[in-house]
């Protein structure tokens, strides 16, 4: 009878094991190319990407529903970040100034459009974006032909294939230029987190090894 008893209580322990196990990993994988895991086809389609250009330190996470109602603080703690400087997100950008014959992203020092990935903390700066592209032309283009603006959320989406809240600068429909704000490879941590292509899905990524995978432009933005 005892032995019995004891049977029973193991292989409740074990279904109890299992349903947490599988919890976890509905919070965080770090898929190989063509996995899909129970965050979902968004999430493997996205880490094949990351698979394949050579980052291996990522990791993806669900938030509640309300995730945006929260404050900075609770966001950190549902993404177990360190700090809430390494929570940012993707913005698209337009130049609303741009020359005749830019109309699209082909030529990323000079593009209609750019991803511009920074802190939540911080306050974009869109001169500095506009003074670094001027530069980055070799000061050729007046400087009248900048002038960088949040691009429409209809043209986000349709260039990004992301919904509002869920944009990431990974998997893109379109092959937009990508800035990342100075201040989040400065980090202590290397890692930041950034939208995952859906509201509530989120992307952590080893900061160094995503600069050295989509070769982005460093920008003072704040």
């Amino acid at each position: 009878m005892a032995a019995h008893l004891e049977a029973r209580q193991l292989r409740i322990l074990d279904l109890e094991l299992a349903a947490q196990q599988n919890r976890l990993e509905a919070l965080s994988i770090s898929a190989p190319p063509g996995a899909e895991g129970e965050t979902g086809a968004t999430a493997a389609r996205l880490s094949a990407i990351l698979t394949a250009r050579g980052v291996l330190d990522f990791t993806f996470r669900r938030v509640p529903a309300d995730y945006y109602d929260r404050p900075l603080e609770e966001r950190r703690d549902l993404l177990c970040a360190d700090s809430v400087d390494q929570l940012c997100k993707s913005i698209v950008m337009v130049n609303t100034q741009a020359e005749a014959d830019v109309v699209d992203c082909s030529n990323p020092k000079n593009s209609k459009y750019y991803v511009v990935v920074v802190q939540y903390m911080a306050r974009l700066n869109a001169d500095n974006i506009k003074n670094f592209i001027y530069a980055l032309n070799n000061k050729q283009i007046p400087k009248k032909r900048f002038n960088m603006r949040l691009a429409p959320e209809e043209e986000s989406l349709k260039l990004t294939g992301f919904v509002h809240n869920a944009v990431t600068c990974i998997g893109m429909e379109t092959n937009i230029p990508v800035i990342i704000d100075e201040a989040i490879t400065k980090l202590d941590e290397d890692f930041f987190w950034l939208g995952g292509g859906e509201v509530d899905l989120k992307l952590g990524v080893r900061t160094s090894q995503f600069i050295n995978a989509f070769n982005p432009f460093v920008v003072k933005c704040s």
